[in-house]
C-alpha cells in the first residue's frame, strides 16, 4: 500500500459559502461515518486535521501577506493521509468525501514520496 494526502479545499474567506450549523452538524455525521469505513478498511494512516481559516503566507525572504494561500476561492481547509494501492483507489476514497457535497469545494489527492523516491523520479526526468 502507498501513502497519499488527501487536501480538503474550499472557500474559507467568504462566510456566505460557509456551510449553516444545522448543515454543519449533518456534514460533520457524514464525516464521521466516511472517516470510520476507511478506518475499518484499514486505509486510514496517522495524521490529518482540519485547519483554521487563518494564517500567514510567507513569499520568499521579505513578503508576509496576512492570511493563508488562496486561489480561485479556495483554500485548503484540511487534510487526511491514506493508504491506497495506486492513485486510482486513492481517488475512489476520496471520491466519498462529503466535503464535496458544499458549494466551491474540491479533494485534491497527492501521493507522498520519500527522499529515495524522489531521487529516482528526479533521475527518470528527460532533460532538455
Amino acid at each position: 500500500m502507498k501513502e497519499f494526502v488527501l487536501l480538503f479545499r474550499m472557500d474559507i474567506l467568504t462566510k456566505e459559502k460557509h456551510p449553516t450549523s444545522e448543515q454543519m452538524k449533518i456534514y460533520m455525521e457524514q464525516w464521521m461515518e466516511w472517516i470510520n469505513d476507511i478506518s475499518v478498511k484499514g486505509q486510514l494512516a496517522n495524521g490529518g486535521n482540519h485547519f483554521l481559516p487563518t494564517g500567514k503566507l510567507i513569499k520568499g525572504r521579505d513578503e508576509i501577506i496576512d492570511r493563508p494561500y488562496v486561489a480561485n476561492e479556495e483554500s485548503v481547509a484540511g487534510y487526511i493521509i491514506i493508504l491506497a494501492k495506486d492513485l486510482n483507489d486513492a481517488v475512489l476514497i476520496g471520491k466519498g468525501c462529503p466535503i464535496l457535497q458544499g458549494e466551491g469545494t474540491s479533494v485534491e489527492v497527492r501521493e507522498t514520496a520519500t527522499p529515495e523516491s524522489m531521487e529516482s523520479i528526479e533521475r527518470s526526468v528527460p532533460t532538455r
